[in-house]
Parts: C-alpha cells; structure tokens; sequence
C-alpha cells in the first residue's frame, strides 16, 4: 500500500479544524519533489509559511484553543500531518443526546407519521463556541436485535434513557477530533416507531430525513411521540454515511436518492439491489424471502403492529425468482445518476453472503456518471476492514472524511483509486480500477479433452457438434467441483488452460454464455472460475471468514465508564490450498429469454443463456491453470430445481469473455487437460447454507 503519511511532517496544528490551505499544500508538495535543489534558507521560509497557514483554518480566523491536554495518538504515536484533524476536544465531556426525527411515512397505518430515534455524541466544545460541526451518520436495524462489529455491540442506556455506549469506534475516534457521531435506528427497530420494509422506501427514508433534518429541511423532537421541536443548530449539514453489510446498504439506498448535503458515503460489504441479493437470474440464493428479515430485526412492539407490511413483503417477492416492482423500488443502481456524494466501497471477495456482485454493478454504475470513487478488495468474506487492516484503515478513512466533510486538501481524493488484498495480508495499490486494459474482454471458449467432462480452455472455439454432459447433484457445491476439477465426476464440466506462462489477472465482472440442453422442464445452471494451483488464502469458510479473533486489544480514541475505545484484535486465518475460487455465477436456465421472468422449459430443446459472472480481482501466477467449470445447483449458494436435471452443453457455442490482462503472454501453452486429478482441496470447507441476514458482525 502507499504510505498515507508525508515525507516530512510539521507540529500538529491546536484546532481540528486547522489546515494548510491551497497555498500551503501547493508549497508541500514543492518541498517533497525538489528538496534536493532548495536551499536550506528558502526551506526553512516555506515550511515556516506552511506552518503559519497549519495554525489558521481554511477561512483564515485563528480559533480557540483546545479543551484541556491533546490524547495520545490511538495505536500508538504517529507523526502529525499538516491538514489533519486532531483529538483536542474532551470526549468525557461530549454532548449525548436523543431525538426522534419524523420521516413524514405512517408505515404502520397507525394515524401518525413515522419518528425514527437518533442518538447523538458530539463534541461540546464547538457548541460552546458557536461553531457548527459534520456528522459521521450509520443508520442501522441492528443496535437491539443482534449488535455491531465484530464484538456486536449494541446501545446501552441510562436510567433517564441517554446513551451510553455507541458502539463501533466512530464516536472514540472521530468526536474528539471534531466530529458528531449519529446512528440511526432504522423505522420498526429499536426505539424508532415504524415497520421495517428490507431495504424500500420507510428504510431508505428513515436515515434520509436525518439528513434533512441534520441540514435544516426536516423536524425532530425530544420525545417519540409529542414532545419540543428541536433544532440541529450545531451542525453544518455535512454529513457522511458509513457502515457494513444493511447499514451500507442503507447509506447506498440513501445516496441514490440525490439528498443534498450527505457528501460521502462508505459502504462496507453493502447491498445495492435487494433482487440480486435473494436471487441470480431467476434462482433463489436463500429459502425464505424478504420477510424472514423483517421479523428479525424488527421490535417486539412493531412486529405486533406491521403484519401488513408482511404481507407485502410476501406477496411481492415470489419465491419463482420473477423480478416485480417491489424489487424495482429496491434497486438502487438504476439511481446511480443522482448520487452527488463520493463513495468508498469496501468488500470482500470471498463475500458469499452480500456477493461480489453487489459492489461490482453499483461501482459500474457510478463510474458511469461520473462520481468520485474509492475501493477496498480484501480476501476475507464479509468482514469489516476494522478486522482485517486496522492500522491502515482508520487513518484512510479519517484522511477521507477529513477531505469530505471537512474540506482538507490532504490528497486523498488524487491517491491510487484502489487498493487490492494479493495474499494474506499483501496488498497491491492500483491507479484505476477495474485495471487498465480491461475495458475490451478477452474470450475463451471450451473444448473436449482426453476424458468426458475434463476438458480444455483456450482461444479457439470447438467444432460444431462438440458436447459434455453433466447431471445436477444439490449435494455438491463449487468447492468440490473446483478439488476435481481434473477428474471425470458426474455433476459438472471442467475445462482449463496449459499451465500459464505469465501471469494473468482478472479485475473485474466477466460474462459466461452456455448454450445446455436439459432433460427436465426446470434447471438451474452454475459457472465457475477457479485458479488450480497451490496458495495460502484466507479461510473464507471458516467461522470468521478469514480472520481469527485474539484476545489482546488495542485502543483507537478516547473511552469513557460505558463505552470502551479498545476492540480485540484479528489476525489473518489462513488455509493452503490446491485450487481458488475466484468468480461465480448462478441462473435459472427458464430465464433464457426474459432475465425477468422464468419460463418452463421443453426436454430436449437447447436454450441459450449469459451467467453473469461477479466482480473481483485476482492474479493467476504463472504455472497455474485458470479452469472454468459449469455445473447446476451450487450446494449452500443457490437452492435447487425442482427436479435433477441432465443438461447437454453445445460447446460450439459456450465462451467466457473476461476481464483479463495479460492474455497474450499467459496463454501462449497448448491447452491440455491432465489425466490426474491435483488432490483434495485442502484446508477449506464448503460454502455453509446460511440465513439470509447481512452478519451483525
């Protein structure tokens, strides 16, 4: 990764909000590229003048002084950096606080619009001084029912009903730096009033009136029902949304709907179309729908009052995997047009539970009309960057909120656009992303080998009349397809390349056409990509899904009685393996015509279908082959048919078209399929059937 840190630093400024200013910043980066042609004298005037405008905030007017002595740097001393909020303001002496801030929706048809419960920690300094201050928002449906982080903290109240632990580290960390820390309830949880929809319009309201309110344009009182008005009279209307997995999905759902105000959002293995997180193409990922969520998170007291948002969860979401306007109102991709904030995704490519796939299209999406972007790709399941890259990712995010909400010059928005987990723990640090070259696929295309279902991959497609069979098995998942990927079995097909000669990388989301001709009136269809060769991955299966949680802790911002800045540690939990699963796909082959809808099929009559592959980014080291394998229910991914299909592919007309660089070089070998099999894949387990519940974790 590229050192976030200058090359030369000056004393930390007294004030969160001093900062360079364009001039100085302009006269930093001199300094840092020509320091070899300065003289000493002219150094010493540059930096002293670099020094003078750290002392003033960007308007110029020098502030107040800090509230008593200046906390040590959490995770140990770290040099200051001109342009960067410091830790100067008391977080035992924060303001906390709760309002209830009115959606204007009645979810629960009960007579009265909606207030969903806010609870608030921020400095008091800056309101003793008459001075507005942005927000760090999560809006989330889990601070009662299941907690968050990895320790799944939940809020704890006083006596009176005041907050006491918020948890995660945003409020440690980030308010005695200048920041206020807001988190949600989302409507129908917690202490908030309302139902629960799965990711519509009461959810995605629910944290956007916060944003209103937050910027003048919505009302909150002191109470959940009647009560005072009250004003956010201390805050500027900067706001800046972030959280994992629902809490993401939520400042996604939020960010699409062009609210003023909100400037950045940082979704953590988020969702960014409810469609495509219950089912792929017509097949059904989980089995139960929308409405098993609901009840999960909802309140005891609003699972009594929200049937009929129930029943509309039921009836709009068919479990024929046919798309219906309640998906559509779900879909926040097609809004992508109106987000006016920056985003920065962070996912995980091993995520099988908000699949790549949602990361892939909304990072498409957004790059399409232009919004500034930044990404994360780590090897770990769905897990939070707090867990697998601490020490990099607090300052990364502080140096991004810094920018964005508080409108530092520090570079962050100029730096390298991606950052990509190779090993564990190895990182890779790219300019754009996906990577350059990639925009134009790269098409491969099947062919027999020397045994039935082990075949070849290469650039040339297979002669007309060319076939493999392979019966659906809803007891075997990709995992064992990719361990015998060079043996005959009979659920799947595989082909691969001749050992590579260079390396190869695929970044980004590729395509897989089959042309499969099913014994049955339903199938269900999956393609695979694997690298066969040794490595030492993350175990993604694991319990942790690539890490392991120690028992020593590290500290990152202030704590007080109730709320503890120290979170345990993680390490890398590691498995060595004979083959990765790099990319997926799953369909309903009765969406061959119509990706909506789902048709019966007619035994023995070919269909045509394109799988679409989800996004990720990975290197296949020279030496290795990349396979690609095609088979039909994914055991603990997708249900099955139902009935246990035979399907016929017509290889003549099969391909992947992938997002590959380095192509040329890397598959200059003959293609040839080995006679032997390269073992058992050793250390990781299959994919587990799971809930379909984003992890409070």
């Amino acid at each position: 990764m590229t050192d976030i840190r200058p090359s030369w630093s000056l004393p930390s400024p007294p004030h969160p909000y001093a900062s360079p200013g364009p001039r100085a910043t302009v006269r930093r980066v001199t300094i840092r590229t020509r320091l070899g042609r300065i003289p000493w004298q002219a150094f010493v005037v540059a930096a002293t003048a670099a020094l003078l405008a750290v002392l003033l905030p960007p308007g110029g007017t020098a502030q107040a002084a800090p509230e008593g002595p200046r906390a040590a740097a959490p995770g140990g001393p770290r040099a200051a950096v001109p342009g960067e909020s410091r830790p100067v303001y008391s977080y035992d002496r924060a303001i906390r606080e709760s309002v209830w801030v009115d959606t204007k929706l009645d979810g629960d048809s009960d007579g009265r619009t909606d207030r969903v419960a806010v609870d608030i920690v921020r400095p008091r300094g800056p309101a003793e001084q008459g001075r507005r201050i942005p927000v760090i928002m999560d809006a989330s449906p889990y601070y009662s029912c299941c907690g968050r982080g990895n320790e799944s903290q939940k809020k704890t109240y006083d006596a009176d009903g005041r907050p006491v632990q918020f948890p995660l580290f945003y409020d440690n960390y980030f308010v005695p730096r200048g920041y206020a820390t807001v988190l949600v309830d989302l409507a129908g949880t917690n202490r908030s009033d309302g139902c629960v929809d799965v990711g519509g319009r009461s959810d995605v309201q629910s944290a956007k009136a916060v944003v209103d309110w937050l910027a003048g344009r919505a009302r909150a009182y002191d109470a959940p029902t009647g009560g005072k008005r009250v004003i956010a009279g201390w805050s500027n209307g900067r706001t800046g949304m972030i959280g994992k997995s629902y809490d993401g999905t939520v400042a996604n759902g939020v960010a699409a709907t062009g609210v003023p105000n909100l400037r950045t959002i940082v979704p953590i293995g988020a969702i960014s179309s409810w469609y495509d997180y219950y089912f792929s193409q017509g097949a059904p990922l989980y089995d139960s729908g929308p409405e098993w969520l609901s009840d999960h998170v909802e309140s005891p007291a609003a699972r009594t009052r929200c049937a009929a948002v129930q029943k509309e969860l039921v009836d709009g979401a068919p479990r024929s995997g046919d798309r219906t306007g309640l998906w559509d109102a779900r879909d926040y991709v097609k809004d992508a047009h109106k987000v006016k904030a920056s985003v920065f995704v962070v996912h995980g490519m091993q995520d099988l539970n908000v699949r790549t796939k949602h990361f892939g299209q909304w990072w498409d999406a957004l790059a399409k009309h232009g919004v500034e972007r930044k990404i994360w790709l780590s090897q770990t399941g769905h897990v939070d960057p707090f867990d697998f890259r601490r020490a990099d990712w607090v300052p990364t995010l502080h140096r991004w909120f810094d920018h964005y909400l508080l409108g530092y010059e520090n570079g962050i928005d100029r730096a390298p656009m991606a950052d990509v987990e190779r090993a564990p723990g190895k990182w890779s640090t790219d300019r754009v992303w996906p990577a350059a070259g990639t925009a134009v696929r790269t098409t491969l295309r099947p062919g027999k080998g020397e045994q039935p279902g082990v075949g070849v991959l290469g650039t040339r497609p297979a002669p007309s009349g060319a076939t493999e069979t392979f019966t659906d098995d809803p007891k075997l998942s990709e995992t064992d397809w990719a361990a015998h990927a060079d043996e005959p079995t009979a659920a799947k097909v595989a082909f691969s390349t001749a050992p590579l000669a260079a390396p190869l990388r695929l970044s980004g989301a590729g395509q897989v056409t089959v042309t499969a001709t099913p014994s049955t009136g339903t199938a269900h269809l999956s393609a695979v990509l694997a690298d066969l060769g040794p490595a030492a991955i993350r175990d993604y299966t694991g319990p942790g899904e690539g890490i392991v949680t120690l028992d020593r802790r590290t500290c990152w911002g202030a704590s007080r009685d109730g709320d503890s800045a120290c979170y345990k540690e993680t390490a890398a939990d590691t498995a060595k393996v004979q083959q990765t699963v790099l990319s997926r796909g799953w369909a309903d082959l009765g969406t061959y015509a119509d990706p909506d809808k789902g048709r019966r099929l007619t035994p023995g009559k070919p269909y045509t279908i394109t799988l679409d592959l989800a996004a990720t980014d990975h290197v296949v080291p020279a030496g290795h082959r990349l396979a690609l394998i095609v088979g039909g229910t994914d055991a603990g991914l997708i249900d099955p048919p139902s009935t246990r299909p035979t399907l016929t592919l017509d290889l003549s007309r099969t391909k992947a078209e992938l997002p590959l660089t380095g192509a040329a070089h890397a598959l200059s070998g003959e293609p040839r399929a080995p006679r032997t099999g390269a073992g058992p894949l050793d250390g990781l387990e299959a994919p587990r059937p799971g809930r379909p519940v984003p992890a409070a974790r």
